[in-house]
């Protein structure tokens, strides 16, 4: 095979391949325009591939051979493919057809005037350069800017690094990293490195009759043996340290035994190795955990069965494939009567025993039977080597595996109990564990113990006590152990177990010349055959509708009928605490809170006979804490709950706490019903400092109602006159003082604004308003100048529609499932909702966006490029009175357009340091 690689160079003009005993050719070889010869001579078993067609842009292989077409899709869809009608043939012209020879003789003349001016000027230069004219124009030199020049460079403050005295004195200077930070050594020490470490070397000097001006050089010496993080900031510590000097010098790079001879000549007594290091690694050292050496006896062809055996020569049998987990190495033994299926299915077993849980770092090896290794031998506990006996028939032709049992563990009153899953028909399958509990699953030459990510610490310990009483109280094998399995970690010997558990592992189609005789030279014809699995359903269902006034009144009242007491704190400092009564439904983007909810929930009913009569459905208490954590705050308000409150709710309450994590803007349904329609989301922080050196700014709010009553909230957006518009209400809230302890709130009350708005916002506003506070009703049109534009920063341009929310609609395109999907997010999305490493497609009614994440992958951009192209062309046959522009944007360079459509947008918040 000839690699594909080589018939990229687009220049090649002469390729000599003969005597190659090739297959074939790439199908690129057609596309190299100025090949002059290809000798294939000596190649009797050559086919050359088929010239590839002229394939249409956008399809075929560079779109991994998905037909995008509409009809396709749409039956892919399971929708009715629309019939386009024949476009009518035009009619001929004759008056235009005159005007065009008309046109084509004037440019034939245009051509013939052009050719004698250029045989004119060459003409004029012969002459010239015969008479021995020099009359040529001086150009004036290009200035070069550097990009030093034309960059900006922050100014950053490297003190906490160097001291102030550094190179302020002629000598050698000397530098060790320890723990990512450069410290200083002695004199001493200078020139004895130590193998393990990495070192900073200034050198600073004085040339002659420069008078006091300082030269200096940088060095940063790598040990051989310095591990990745002293290796990194060697290098960027030396860089700190020129930019700390302002030298104009370059930082150079020695490693061990390759230094250069001015870098020798800096330490009169040479260089002296040490070996080992004297620093620690800033990075955690982790220890490799051993791991029990086992052997599977595998058979059966549609599921695996995996039985464990004694790890001896003496367990190998012919009818079988075996399996050996030596850690480092993975054996995979074929006995020479087993089933090709099996062989091939145990391969994989163990290709993914490497991936997922070894993470690529075993070695398999994958034999015949009488083909063995000696180190497999070794391996099982031979200590005579070498072992030249064959492995012989011994397991019973009516063999059957043991039965499965699984227990669940459940804490009783004052007692555990252990009830066994009833398994039909022997198959075990996933769905039967939940992740609020605890269970124990026996294989009779295995015992494992499986934990719900949701289950009790108390039961955990429990279950592990009870497993190995368990284990010994029937008799075992000498080879039978106790496993701990966590859920989502899962090893592939436990997933066997259970019915139609598997994970999807991609497989590396790479074409060999095997494989080539196997499935012919032409491409196009192979990738026909594989077609990759896309799903775009989402992008021909229709909108979803938005729910009706009452009928959302009814949900909010249901969602309330349940509630007891709900009880709020907020994060203040390191600790939570209790959130005043007024407060609830005020919440701040730079904070955390957590609401503990108590519900009547409704027990069981007790089945007991008809003639005791019918009892009252007894009630018992759920607790739900709803964790609520703004945009702008960190990720250590969650830490701080889950080991603080968290902690004291579970001792509580028990079984009946239920924990929620939600972030703004995406909260349920349920937590928004408990405070009626009335949610507000200020910027910044409950309690921020406040600035005495001006009058505190005024804050803007949109009240928006984003599919139904139940998701009203009410954002601080931007205060500035042109984030009004005429569809919402406004609330503007405009301080007199520094601590804004008094002043005015202004209801903007938009021209198209409904009723139910108007009403809600007026008594948002009413809440707003503090003791000192006045509230005034503006309508749109009427507006006050001396505060409200004021405030506004004058009087500016905004929309008066908002059509957009009858068609806004929000796509996620991603290929985390292992295959290309696109669906929709619900008609409550926010900003948060566009995921980095995915692409979004958003339709506003008038354009359709392709929003490209900075994280996300060729292969998604070049699929939902294609995909979004089938979307609007769909539109266009069921709204043809809409049509809809396709625009690219990028995170970070969103229009007015797109941002519209996200209530409350702000800007991104910036990675954490």
């Amino acid at each position: 095979m000839v690699p594909e690689g080589l018939l990229r160079c687009g220049k090649l003009k002469r390729l000599v391949l003969r005597n190659n005993l090739l297959v074939t050719l790439p199908d690129a070889v057609h596309l190299l325009g100025d090949l002059e010869e290809l000798d294939l001579a000596g190649n009797p078993d050559l086919v050359v591939p088929p010239k590839p067609a002229d394939l249409q842009k956008g399809a075929g292989l560079a779109f991994y051979n998905i037909d995008f077409s509409l009809n396709h899709q749409m039956r892919l869809a399971g929708n009715t493919v629309h019939q386009s009608s024949p476009s009518p043939v035009p009619a001929k012209d004759p008056v235009g057809r005159k005007i065009r020879l008309a046109r084509r003789a004037n440019q034939a003349d245009d051509e013939e005037g052009a050719g004698q001016v250029l045989k004119g000027m060459k003409d004029l230069v012969k002459d010239k350069t015969r008479r021995g004219s020099h009359d040529v124009l001086e150009r004036e030199p290009v200035k070069i800017r550097k990009p030093a020049d034309i960059v900006e460079k922050p100014q950053l403050d490297y003190s906490e690094f160097f001291d102030e005295d550094t190179g302020q004195r002629e000598g050698l200077s000397c530098w060790e990293i320890e723990n990512f930070v450069p410290n200083q050594i002695d004199n001493a020490l200078i020139g004895k490195f130590y193998e393990a470490d990495c070192y900073i070397i200034l050198r600073t000097y004085a040339e002659a009759g420069s008078g006091d001006n300082l030269n200096y050089q940088i060095f940063f010496w790598i040990g051989a043996k310095a591990t990745l993080d002293k290796r990194a900031c060697a290098a960027i510590h030396a860089v700190n340290l020129r930019n700390y000097l302002g030298a104009e010098c370059r930082t150079e790079r020695q490693e061990q035994n390759e230094e250069e001879e001015n870098f020798i000549s800096l330490f009169p007594h040479g260089l002296i190795y040490i070996e080992g290091g004297r620093t620690a690694s800033g990075f955690y050292t982790v220890e490799d955990t051993s791991l029990a050496k086992r052997l599977y006896r595998i058979h059966g062809t549609k599921i695996l069965t995996l039985e464990t055996v004694a790890v001896s020569p003496r367990s190998l049998d012919p009818h079988y494939v075996f399996f050996l987990d030596a850690g480092k190495k993975l054996y995979v033994w074929i006995g020479l009567k087993s089933k090709n299926i099996t062989r091939s299915k145990v391969r994989l077993l163990a290709e993914k025993v490497n991936k997922i849980e070894r993470k690529g770092l075993s070695e398999i090896l994958v034999f015949n039977q009488r083909k063995e290794p000696q180190e497999f031998f070794q391996a099982l506990g031979v200590t005579e080597l070498p072992w030249m006996e064959d492995a012989k028939h011994h397991v019973p032709d009516d063999f059957t595996a043991s039965e499965p049992h699984l227990y669940a563990v459940h804490l009783g009153k004052g007692y555990l109990e252990l009830p066994q899953i009833d398994v039909r028909n022997g198959h075990l399958k996933s769905e039967m564990l939940s992740s609020k509990n605890v269970y124990i699953l026996d294989t009779w030459a295995d015992v494992f113990v499986w934990f719900g990510k949701k289950s009790a610490r108390l039961v955990r310990a429990a279950a592990l006590k009870l497993s190995q009483e368990l284990c010994d109280m029937l008799p075992r094998p000498d080879f039978a152990m106790v496993t701990r399995v966590l859920e989502g970690t899962e090893s592939q010997i436990f997933k066997s177990k259970f019915e139609g558990w598997d994970d999807v592992m991609a497989v590396d189609f790479t074409r060999t010349a095997e494989s080539v005789i196997r499935r012919g030279v032409d491409l196009k014809k192979i990738l026909e055959k594989d077609q990759i699995k896309t799903d775009l359903t989402a992008l021909f269902m229709p909108r979803q509708g938005s729910m009706g006034s009452e009928e959302a009144k009814a949900v909010i009242e249901e969602f309330n009928e349940d509630l007891h007491r709900m009880e709020a704190f907020v994060l203040e400092g390191k600790k939570f605490v209790r959130l005043p009564e007024k407060e609830p439904g005020n919440f701040f983007s730079g904070d955390c809170y957590v609401f503990l909810c108590t519900y009547w929930v409704p027990a069981e009913e007790s089945s007991g006979d008809e003639d005791s009569g019918e009892k009252e459905a007894e009630e018992t208490q759920m607790h739900t804490v709803y964790f609520w954590q703004g945009r702008d705050a960190s990720n250590m308000g969650w830490l701080t709950f889950t080991f603080s409150l968290q902690k004291k709710f579970e001792q509580t309450f028990k079984n009946t706490l239920e924990v929620v994590r939600m972030h703004q803007q995406q909260e349920n349904l349920k937590f928004l019903s408990h405070f009626k329609s009335k949610f507000v989301i200020h910027r910044g922080k409950r309690k921020e400092p406040i600035d005495r050196s001006r009058i505190a700014p005024a804050r803007l709010y949109q009240l928006r109602i984003n599919d139904s009553l139940v998701c009203a909230r009410t954002i601080e957006i931007d205060a500035k006159g042109s984030s009004l518009n005429s569809v919402f209400c406004h609330i503007l809230n405009v301080p007199f003082d520094r601590s804004a302890s008094n002043g005015i709130i202004y209801l903007w009350i938009g021209s198209k604004a409904a009723e139910e708005d108007v009403q809600l916002a007026n008594e948002i506003a009413v809440e707003m308003t503090k003791y000192h506070y006045t509230m005034q009703i503006v309508k749109e049109g009427q507006e006050p100048d001396n505060f409200f534009w004021n405030a506004l920063g004058g009087k500016k341009p905004y929309e008066s529609n908002a059509d957009f929310l009858q068609f806004s609609r929000l796509f996620r395109c991603s290929n985390e499932k292992g295959y290309f999907t696109v669906s929709e997010k619900c008609a409550d999305f926010c900003q948060d909702d566009l995921a980095d490493d995915d692409i979004m497609i958003l339709d506003n009614g008038e354009e359709v966006f392709l929003w490209v994440g900075q994280k996300s992958s060729e292969v998604e951009i070049k699929l939902a490029f294609k995909s979004v192209q089938v979307y609007v062309q769909n539109l266009r046959n069921k709204q043809p009175d809409r049509p809809r522009k396709l625009l690219l944007t990028a995170k970070g360079k969103e229009s007015k357009k797109f941002t519209k459509c996200f209530h409350g947008w702000s800007a991104y918040k910036s990675p954490q340091a």
